[in-house]
């Protein structure tokens, strides 16, 4: 969120009143004066304190993995923002990644969802989460954008703050996402000595030739460039800095709003505008490529970048959420 200052000097006492608010809400959770639903089968969660993109959805791809290849029968549950039809721009692209292997349960009833899946899932992700508390949860794990750092940001609307920076006393492991944009992440994970803290790096996988199926390219596959960048996405500077970390030559950027669903006449105008700038292909997101169905680019090439996570210490953070629901499961 880049508000001018005064916008935000104009929003700052609604931010007051919507701080309070939240530890309101957590507070009669807390006490019990509002009651948590709990499942039947082990809930992993993940949130992050603030709006725009952390890294969830390929945090939860990952994690979806790592428990697949287990033996688990994993089901994702999710609100499915800004989607329709019980579905979502994340929620296609997470299905796009993990196919038929794993459940899904889209709605803002998360908790029935839950039931309507608990014979056939031995556990279940949480996505986004953290604020969800109506769900009670049995591994709490929040992500922080190492590249954005928290201090001096405010709370909604005049800040990008979901929650008080505080909130973080809920979380039981940490995962600093972007440490690759970040020098600071090793000094910011020994401030964090009461919390199990892993830092998590993007790594690009290759590209998929929009129209062309699941097939994937590496880098030096899809041309020379220079390329047009484009994303609808919570973050869209990180996703330049990625390309720019790949040393992908970009002739030009333009951002949408989060989860934007393209027309033609955004294909028209992008198109029109990259011929302008010298370029030779789009890139994007692959979350961007969920919301560009229908929309033709009359030959200029799209190529959708595909990421996965780097956990460097992944065996200590599977052992921690481990241990987290072993922790739960005797405490029950």
């Amino acid at each position: 969120m880049n508000l001018p200052p005064w916008l935000r000097l104009l929003l700052w006492p609604v931010s007051i009143v919507y701080g309070d608010l939240t530890r309101l809400r957590v507070w009669l959770y807390e006490k019990g004066h509002l009651k948590q639903k709990r499942l039947n089968r082990p809930v992993i969660s993940f949130g992050n304190l603030t709006v725009g993109g952390t890294g969830k959805t390929p945090m939860v791809i990952w994690l979806a993995e790592k428990l697949l290849a287990e033996g688990k029968r994993v089901a994702i549950l999710s609100r499915g923002y800004k989607g329709f039809a019980g579905t979502s721009d994340e929620i296609e692209l997470m299905k796009f990644r993990l196919q038929d292997r794993v459940l899904f349960g889209v709605g803002p009833d998360r908790y029935a969802q839950g039931k309507r899946l608990e014979p056939h899932a031995d556990l279940f992700l949480l996505d986004d989460g953290f604020q969800h508390l109506a769900l009670a949860r049995d591994v709490n794990i929040l992500l922080l954008d190492a590249s954005q750092p928290l201090h001096r940001q405010l709370l909604l609307p005049a800040g990008p703050l979901r929650e008080p920076i505080s909130a973080m006393q809920r979380a039981d492991i940490l995962v600093l996402t972007r440490s690759e944009n970040s020098p600071q992440t090793e000094a910011a994970i020994a401030r964090l000595h009461s919390y199990p803290v892993f830092s998590a790096a993007t790594r690009l996988l290759g590209f998929r030739h929009l129209g062309s199926g699941i097939q994937m390219l590496p880098a030096g596959e899809i041309g020379s460039g220079p390329f047009y960048a484009f994303c609808g996405i919570g973050n869209p500077r990180a996703f330049f800095q990625d390309l720019k970390n790949w040393q992908l030559p970009v002739a030009f950027t333009s951002e949408f709003p989060d989860h934007h669903r393209y027309d033609q006449r955004d294909a028209d105008e992008l198109k029109a505008a990259a011929q302008a700038a010298g370029a030779q292909a789009f890139l994007t997101t692959e979350k961007d490529a969920q919301n560009l169905g229908g929309v033709q680019f009359a030959g200029f090439p799209v190529f959708a970048a595909v990421i996965d996570l780097e956990i460097p210490q992944a065996d200590a953070f599977l052992s921690a959420i481990r241990a987290g629901l072993d922790a739960r499961r005797t405490a029950a």
